[in-house]
């Protein structure tokens, strides 16, 4: 949830990079991020981890993308 919201740093790249691998081709992953992916490379730090976790990700997935307001923001409106 809120994948990349904080930029990773230099320990938690190989980790994501370490989960990503073991689970590609293999189980599901989910992900959710406010971010745009195209702001994704940014927010891992790293060309070669990014380009590696996102080729991943990003070409085998089924993208489900929300416009709209927060849910939180209206429920708080109530």
């Amino acid at each position: 949830d809120d994948a990349f919201l904080v930029p990773l740093d230099a320990k938690e790249r190989p980790i994501l990079l370490e989960i990503i691998e073991d689970r590609h081709d293999r189980k599901s992953i989910v992900m959710a991020s406010q971010l745009p992916v195209e702001n994704w490379y940014d927010a891992i730090g790293d060309q070669a981890v990014a380009d590696a976790v996102l080729d991943r990700i990003v070409h085998s997935s089924h993208r489900i993308e929300l416009f709209g307001e927060s849910i939180r923001k209206m429920k708080a409106k109530k």
